[in-house]
């Protein structure tokens, strides 16, 4: 009798233990933005883009000044922020190939572990919205990456309108079409999914990816949101600006939906670009560089969390922190153990934010793209550049010249030497890219139109 008496109150001390652990996990909402600028947001200074709702939500939690991802362009960056790894250490350096049919090897392998699945492992639900960009060919698409539910295109770019132009530029749900007729405008249709998905009635945590493809061209506004930008003279950044103010008006829907079922103050909410704004319309002042290069401008985006149960309000973090450390954050804030994902290259964030370790996340940060045709390396206050752009590897002192106006490399050699040597041994864990993309060449004719038109500028 004793001993059926203590089984019964384990398996009673074990059901409310599990009970008290899921009423602790925290929702989790990532929203990515596409080719967003630094400077294209309010709470980073923005004064032309109204983005009152992201401004306020980032006003609840902690602002990061220093906020990297892991490379300077689109799915590279998204394989990084979804493993929790260097996308260079599984070959993942190259957007997938833009023609012919790609298959079940280009792409993120399903050898990677996603956030997705282990937070499956946690007893979350889990949904991924929006622009996917980590494989063209069915077999990785997200409902095989741990995603329960997913609406959005497979591939890197679409029209905001939905129109169907072939298989990876075409809206499904949960692998099927979605007729076109029951689309609007792709921003406010991802928000409605991710509403809908809130709103479901469903006693586990969830876990919503939503990857917006705005403000990535091509440039397509409604005439709501472009009412709110028509003070912009300049057409072409106005209408940039209308696809910003429709993700700023969507998010706050999108708040509005965790207040009204209650659940704000327990839901992580984060907020990125994908990598720095693109060449045309977007602002990446002050920053050097735009989408493409690992100046600050193409790596250093928009940035917070918030997290009212936890994180304090009107929260600034300066120290560089990176989008592979998601990963482990919201790993460990399920209640997981992010030390066991011993192939994760973030750290928990929550230990900083929280003032309970007063460290440095990362002492050392390393960028590689398209297969070391470019690379970078942040060490403390030192960032070494290998500059394909420039054809020299390039050395600047971050913390006296955030803005690398100022090349030391020719100084400072031996620190360059440290640096390449830091860059050599971490590159000697990685794998070569699986593929490659055209930005070799598109850095080379960039090179040029830059140098031909100071040429022309020149009095003869």
């Amino acid at each position: 009798m004793s001993s059926l008496k203590n089984l019964i109150l384990a398996f009673c001390f074990f059901y409310f233990a599990q009970l008290i652990t899921a009423q602790k996990q925290p929702n989790i909402i990532v929203v990515l933005t596409d080719d967003q600028g630094w400077a294209d947001v309010g709470f980073n200074g923005a004064t032309d883009i109204p983005t009152p709702n992201l401004d306020r939500i980032a006003s609840e939690g902690v602002i990061f000044s220093n906020g990297y991802v892991s490379h300077p362009y689109c799915s590279p960056s998204r394989a990084g922020l979804l493993t929790g790894r260097y996308q260079a250490r599984f070959g993942h350096d190259c957007n997938i190939p833009y023609d012919g049919e790609n298959d079940e090897t280009i792409g993120t392998p399903l050898s990677e572990k996603l956030m997705s699945e282990t937070l499956k492992e946690q007893g979350y639900r889990t949904s991924a919205i929006g622009k996917w960009h980590l494989g063209d060919h069915p077999d990785l698409y997200p409902p095989a990456q741990g995603f329960d539910h997913w609406f959005g295109f497979p591939g890197g770019g679409m029209n905001y309108w939905g129109t169907a132009k072939n298989e990876i530029q075409t809206i499904y749900r949960n692998r099927k079409p979605v007729p076109e007729k029951e689309l609007t405008y792709l921003t406010d249709d991802f928000t409605n999914e991710a509403i809908n998905f809130i709103n479901k009635k469903d006693k586990k945590p969830f876990f919503i990816y939503l990857a917006y493809n705005a403000p990535h061209a091509p440039d397509q506004a409604t005439k709501k949101y472009l009412e709110q930008t028509k003070h912009i003279e300049y057409a072409g950044r106005s209408v940039y600006a209308a696809m910003v103010n429709a993700v700023d008006t969507n998010v706050g829907k999108i708040d509005s939906t965790l207040i009204a079922n209650g659940i704000k103050d327990n839901t992580i909410l984060v907020f990125l670009s994908d990598n720095g704004g693109r060449i045309e319309h977007a602002d990446n002042r002050p920053y050097r560089g735009h989408k493409g290069m690992l100046f600050e401008g193409g790596i250093k985006v928009p940035f917070f969390i918030s997290w009212p149960n936890k994180i304090k309000k009107k929260s600034l973090y300066s120290k560089p922190i990176s989008s592979l450390d998601l990963f482990p954050t919201f790993l460990n804030a399920a209640g997981g153990n992010a030390n066991k994902e011993v192939k994760l290259d973030g750290v928990d964030l929550m230990p900083y934010l929280l003032n309970k370790n007063k460290g440095t996340p990362h002492n050392t940060l390393f960028w590689r793209s398209s297969g070391n045709f470019e690379y970078a390396v942040r060490k403390g206050k030192y960032k070494l550049y290998k500059s394909a752009y420039k054809n020299r590897t390039l050395l600047f002192n971050i913390e006296e010249d955030h803005l690398e106006r100022y090349d030391i490399a020719t100084k400072h050699p031996d620190i360059c030497a440290d640096l390449e040597k830091s860059y050599a041994s971490w590159d000697s864990k990685n794998k070569a890219p699986g593929w490659l993309d055209p930005h070799a060449e598109n850095v080379v004719k960039e090179e040029k139109r830059w140098e031909q038109t100071r040429e022309k500028s020149l009095k003869k």
